[in-house]
C-alpha cells in the first residue's frame, strides 16, 4: 500500500485534481455557449452550424493523433449514428431558438434535460418502476420546471415559449444518446464527434436557410469563439476528464453551467432572479445530479 506522503501518491492526488479542474473548466466552457449565440450576427441555428462546421478539421485531427479510425465503421453502426446526429442537429437548433427567447439559466437547465429524460428510458428499458433517490429525482424535476416556466409565463408568452424549445432540445439530446450509445462501445469518441458533425451540418443549415436566417456572419469574433469554447475546449475537457469520476461528481459539476449562465444573463442582460427562480433552477439542479447519479454516466 502506497504511503500517503509518498511521490506516487502525491502525483495521484496532483492528477485527480487536474482532472476535476478540467471538468469544471469544460463545463464553464460550454456555459458561454448561450451569451455566444446572444451575441452571433447570424441566425441562432446559423451560429449552431458554425460551431459544428468549423469545428469539423480540428476533431479529425484529434481523432488522428489519439490513432482513432474514421473509415471501417459497419454500416448498422453509422445508421444509428446517423440518426443520432439528425437527433443533435434538431436539438440544437432548438436550443439555439430557445436561447434567445428566454433566460440564460433557464436555457441551461431545460438544455440539459437529457439526463433526466435518460432517467426515464432506464425505467423502459429495464421494465421497473423507480426507486429510492430516483423518485425524488423526478418529483424535484416536475417541481423546478413547473416553478421556472410559471415565472416565464408571469415574464412574458415569448420566455415560455423559449423555455418549451430548450426542453424540446433536451428531449432530442435523450434521443442523440439513445441512438448513440451502442456506437459509443466500439468507436472512438473524437470519431463519433467527426461523424456526428458531418451530419448534423446538413440539417443545422437548411433549418437555418428555411428559417431564412443570415447565414454569414459579418462579426466572426462571436462565432470564432463559440465554437472554440464549446466545440473544443468544452467537448475536449469533457471528453478528457470524465472518464474519471463517477456520475454524481459530473452531475454536480454539471451545475456550474446554469451558474454561470445565469450570471451572465445577469450582468451582461439583466435577467434578475427572484427567490422563487432560485428555487426552482434548484429544484431542477438537483434532480439532474440525482439523474446523473442513479444511473450510468450518460456523456
Amino acid at each position: 500500500m502506497e504511503n500517503e506522503g509518498s511521490p506516487e501518491a502525491n502525483l495521484v492526488q496532483r492528477s485527480q485534481w487536474l482532472f476535476l479542474l478540467a471538468l469544471l473548466a469544460g463545463n464553464v466552457a460550454l456555459a458561454l455557449g448561450p451569451w455566444l449565440v446572444r451575441l452571433a450576427d447570424t441566425g441562432p441555428v446559423s451560429a449552431g452550424f458554425w460551431r459544428l462546421f468549423l469545428a469539423l478539421p480540428f476533431l479529425a485531427v484529434f481523432a488522428r493523433v489519439s490513432g482513432q479510425a474514421l473509415t471501417g465503421i459497419p454500416r448498422r453502426t453509422l445508421m444509428f449514428v446517423a440518426l443520432g446526429a439528425v437527433a443533435f442537429g434538431l436539438d440544437l437548433a432548438s436550443w439555439h431558438v430557445g436561447i434567445e427567447m428566454t433566460r440564460l439559466g433557464n436555457a441551461t437547465l431545460f438544455g440539459n434535460a437529457g439526463s433526466i429524460v435518460m432517467l426515464f428510458w432506464g425505467f423502459i428499458v429495464a421494465r421497473s418502476l423507480p426507486r429510492g433517490m430516483e423518485w425524488t429525482a423526478i418529483v424535484f424535476a416536475l417541481a423546478g420546471a413547473a416553478i421556472l416556466m410559471g415565472r416565464s409565463a408571469d415574464i412574458s408568452a415569448t420566455t415560455l415559449i423559449g423555455d418549451l424549445f430548450c426542453l424540446a432540445a433536451g428531449l432530442l439530446y435523450a434521443v442523440y444518446l439513445v441512438n448513440l450509445q451502442g456506437a459509443r462501445q466500439t468507436v472512438g469518441g473524437w470519431s463519433l464527434l467527426v461523424w456526428v458533425s458531418i451530419f448534423a451540418c446538413p440539417v443545422l443549415l437548411s433549418i437555418s436557410l428555411v428559417k431564412g436566417e443570415p447565414i454569414w456572419p459579418t462579426d466572426w469574433t462571436p462565432i470564432l469563439v463559440l465554437f472554440v469554447s464549446s466545440q473544443l475546449v468544452g467537448q475536449g475537457l469533457l471528453v478528457f476528464s470524465m472518464r474519471h469520476f463517477p456520475p454524481l461528481v459530473i452531475g454536480l459539476a454539471l451545475l456550474t453551467q446554469p451558474a454561470v449562465a445565469a450570471l451572465i444573463g445577469y450582468q451582461v442582460f439583466g435577467e434578475v432572479l427572484t427567490l422563487l427562480d432560485i428555487a426552482g433552477m434548484a429544484l431542477l439542479g438537483s434532480a439532474l445530479v440525482l439523474a446523473r447519479g442513479t444511473r450510468p454516466a450518460t456523456r
